[in-house]
């Protein structure tokens, strides 16, 4: 059974960091992207940051130079470094990798 279980959420003041962990079960993960996604109150869930299996990444354009997405296929398992939180980056966010998703992990960032 897939499964993809995030950690590492919290709460934090502005200009403090978070990492967040996606944990994947089975060995799908090395063969997918992976994906960071968030969803803020009241609005769509909106792309983060994503790396292929070549190592590509891609960023939105709010987080670029802040955030940075990591992979290791050998562990199943993806991060996502986040520096210089700001209010507005405060969401659910979710890990995707190819059509699965996890259950999404709480980010709050006060001002």
């Amino acid at each position: 059974q897939v499964q993809l279980v995030e950690s590492g959420g919290g709460l934090v003041q502005a200009g403090g960091s978070l990492r967040l962990s996606c944990a994947a079960s089975g060995n799908f993960f090395v063969r997918n992207y992976m994906a960071w996604y968030r969803q803020a109150p009241g609005k769509e869930r909106e792309f983060v940051a994503q790396r292929n299996t070549g190592g590509a990444t891609a960023y939105a354009e709010s987080v670029k130079g802040r955030f940075a997405i990591y992979r290791d296929n050998a562990q199943n398992r993806g991060e996502l470094q986040m520096n210089n939180l700001r209010p507005e980056d405060t969401g659910v966010y979710y890990c995707r990798v190819g059509d699965y998703w996890g259950q999404g992990t709480q980010v709050t960032v006060s001002s």
